[in-house]
């Protein structure tokens, strides 16, 4: 658990008695929250050997995935050893005597203790908006946002703003497109707003995970007409080439035929989502993704099978 470390830049090279060592890993973790950071953190270390105990207060892993694939990642985290406590709350954090940290949670064995070498929160952020004047030039707050219109005006003439301090996803692709728009405007050019509908997301666990839309749970409870077309990698000829085939991509399409969300999970997913995002950006339906020739054997045929699914007209499942 003690590494050397001997980096080399061309000129110098770091002999073993000058080598750096890197500090001691913990033994154990807890992870708190398993949004894209705490499950990012969670896999890195628990990869590295340390045992680490993810505890989640909602029903599911990755609650902003869809079921199956919070699903997936859950067993995949069970292969790396890693223990997944779901519905908990974690009601205390004490350093014990020992230094290790004592970790009061209530869950569905009731209340009990976890002792951990550290515990790492990923509950969520909170933007930094305090002390940087802008009670004192009255522009508009809310819940740690400053609130905006569509192309990023405040409510003070002449100030805009952008990123992870106004409403939406705090992500740094979202907020190079807010820019975009805010320039635009700024400079009287015409820029369509942001459709934060069509907003990728990317967690980059082992397997990675890629969705864009809508899951599966929030066309149930708007009570939209839908069908679904799934394709396992476990029938790609790729994955199976590759020698990985862990997961699958997942379909979401309206009663109209148009792509309401696309949901995948497996080896290197996050290359895959451009086109999803791009086919529900251009209202794409079932039949033109089905119906466009997808280069075999890739993995981003999974795409085209996944809609023929949906279709009915798979012939490779």
């Amino acid at each position: 658990r003690e590494m050397p470390f001997m980096p080399i830049d061309g000129e110098h090279v770091i002999s073993s008695k000058q080598a750096l060592v890197l500090p001691k890993l913990p033994e154990t973790m807890i992870v708190v929250g398993s949004g894209a950071i705490g499950s990012e953190f969670a896999y890195f270390y628990a990869a590295l050997g340390v045992k680490v105990t993810i505890v989640e207060y909602l029903p599911q892993i990755m609650p902003l995935e869809d079921e199956e694939v919070a699903k997936t990642m859950e067993r995949s985290f069970r292969k790396l050893k890693a223990t997944i406590l779901t519905s908990t709350t974690v009601k205390s954090v004490k350093v014990n005597a020992e230094g290790k940290c004592d970790v009061e949670v209530e869950g569905k064995k009731g209340t009990e203790t976890l002792v951990a070498d550290i515990v790492l929160s990923a509950v969520g952020i909170k933007s930094n908006i305090e002390g940087i004047g802008l009670e004192e030039l009255g522009i508009k707050t809310e819940r740690d946002k400053v609130i905006v219109d569509k192309q990023y005006r405040t409510n003070v003439p002449g100030i805009y703003a952008i990123g992870d301090i106004v409403p939406g996803p705090a992500l740094a692709h979202v907020a190079s497109a807010e820019a975009l728009c805010c320039v635009n405007a700024i400079c009287g050019v015409h820029s369509e707003p942001v459709d934060y509908t069509t907003i990728p997301s990317c967690v980059f666990t082992s397997p990675e995970v890629a969705s864009v839309g809508m899951t599966e749970q929030q066309v149930k409870e708007k009570g939209i007409d839908y069908k679904v077309g799934r394709f396992p990698f476990t029938a790609s000829g790729k994955a199976t080439a590759a020698g990985d085939r862990d997961g699958f991509v997942k379909l979401i399409f309206d009663q109209n035929d148009k792509l309401l969300g696309a949901h995948l999970v497996g080896a290197n997913v996050t290359e895959m989502l451009a086109e999803p995002t791009l086919a529900k950006s251009l209202g794409a339906t079932v039949q033109q993704i089905a119906h466009t020739i997808h280069a075999h054997p890739t993995m981003n045929e999974g795409v085209m099978e996944a809609a023929e699914v949906a279709l009915g007209a798979a012939i490779h499942v």
